[in-house]
């Protein structure tokens, strides 16, 4: 992975750690506020239908957030003389921890009856969203579909980067531009050449569709390489200088559109650049040291505990409304303050997983041993171990 090409020293990046748990509070919402499997708490039929509609594409746009962030901030953070080894061993050890403990969690909480080795296998080893199947891809914890994705992004990450690297700088708002082209192109693949195969329950697809669209991990890869080609244009120099309020009022703007378009073409097409430019203004904020409600020492301990609360929410929320509540639905106050302590327990589970799996799993093994003649490197800090999750 060592190249001449990438500078030796980088600024750190605490308001995108930051940025990191609304997109993660987003994927919360989201699941919160389904119908169809019962997560939505209201009685009142308005009520849930609006919380559901409210929140309709807030899961989709957090984890398109979350796979252009990964390839930013890699790349903004890869080491000269790093090897492919080292990286691998420090993203496995990320991810595997955390997922491994949900997944046992998942299987006592989630899973009603026995689970057949078809799907417990595949979801431990996060290949289940390559089979499409919702039985498999969809399977106990639901959101580690996602580290599927994650997980073949770091495969690739160390072959990708030299050739980013070496994209001229003139060509790489034409590479960006045909990452969001390949976007369009699958959802293009998917809406008029895919096979029939049955609805996908509470969507307005198929569920080959709803697998390929958004689930299959190789269709993510074009906003994981765009994140490394929008870091290439930081660093550069060479993106323009847009304001961290404008780039939110165009995600929401993004989002809104996303509300409105045919099904397969909101999930992430119509939020990618909105994200894409709110991650390089705040990216440019922290550079530029400009002050951010981000950098705060609150959301900074909410960044890192955001890959735990992710991993932790649909648990809670499974737990208190099939275990505890039996899918019970309750009056709107009520409704309101279940969400709320949804929140806070997934919160505090997040913050346990933290505490407890990652950061002693990273310190313990992240790391070679060196020889005690051999001087020690400097640690990496939690919160740039953290961001690219």
């Amino acid at each position: 992975m060592a190249s001449s090409s990438v500078p030796t020293s980088r600024s750190r990046l605490p308001s995108l750690t930051g940025l990191r748990f609304i997109a993660a509070a987003l994927v919360f919402f989201f699941h919160a506020s389904l119908i169809f499997i019962s997560m939505n708490p209201f009685a009142d039929p308005d009520t849930a239908d609006g919380f559901r509609w409210l929140f309709s594409k807030a899961g989709w746009m957090g984890v398109s957030f979350f796979f252009v962030l990964s390839g930013f901030v890699l790349t903004w953070s890869a080491r000269p003389g790093d090897t492919v080894t080292g990286f691998w061993r420090r993203r496995l050890l990320k991810i595997f921890p955390n997922h491994i403990v949900t997944w046992a969690l998942a299987l006592v909480v989630v899973a009603q009856t026995a689970t057949p080795v078809r799907v417990w296998l595949p979801n431990l080893f996060l290949v289940h969203s390559w089979f499409p199947d919702p039985a498999v891809y969809l399977s106990l914890n639901a959101p580690a579909w996602s580290l599927c994705s994650e997980l073949l992004f770091y495969l690739l990450f160390p072959f990708l980067l030299r050739p980013v690297l070496r994209i001229k700088e003139r060509a790489l708002w034409l590479w960006a531009a045909g990452m969001v082209a390949g976007m369009l192109a699958v959802q293009l693949v998917t809406d008029f050449l895919a096979p029939s195969s049955p609805p996908a329950p509470g969507t307005d697809v198929t569920v080959w569709q709803f697998w390929f669209g958004y689930n299959f991990p190789p269709v993510r890869m074009f906003e994981f390489v765009l994140g490394m080609i929008l870091a290439r244009l930081v660093l550069a120099g060479a993106f323009p200088r847009v304001g961290i309020v404008p780039a939110a009022v165009l995600c929401v703007v993004g989002y809104a559109a996303a509300m409105v378009v045919p099904f397969l073409y909101g999930l992430n097409l119509m939020t990618v650049i909105p994200i894409a430019l709110l991650v390089c203004a705040v990216a440019r904020a922290d550079v530029e040291s400009t002050p951010t409600v981000l950098r705060g020492r609150t959301m900074q301990w909410l960044g890192e505990v955001s890959f735990g609360f992710y991993l932790a929410q649909q648990i809670v929320l499974s737990f208190v409304r099939t275990r505890l509540m039996d899918q019970r639905t309750v009056a709107t106050p009520a409704g309101l303050a279940l969400v709320a302590a949804e929140f806070a327990g997934a919160l505090a589970l997040g913050w346990l997983l933290l505490m407890c799996v990652e950061r002693p799993v990273m310190r313990r093994w992240s790391r070679p041993r060196r020889k005690p003649t051999e001087p020690a490197a400097p640690s990496t800090p939690p919160s740039q171990l953290t961001a690219a999750s």
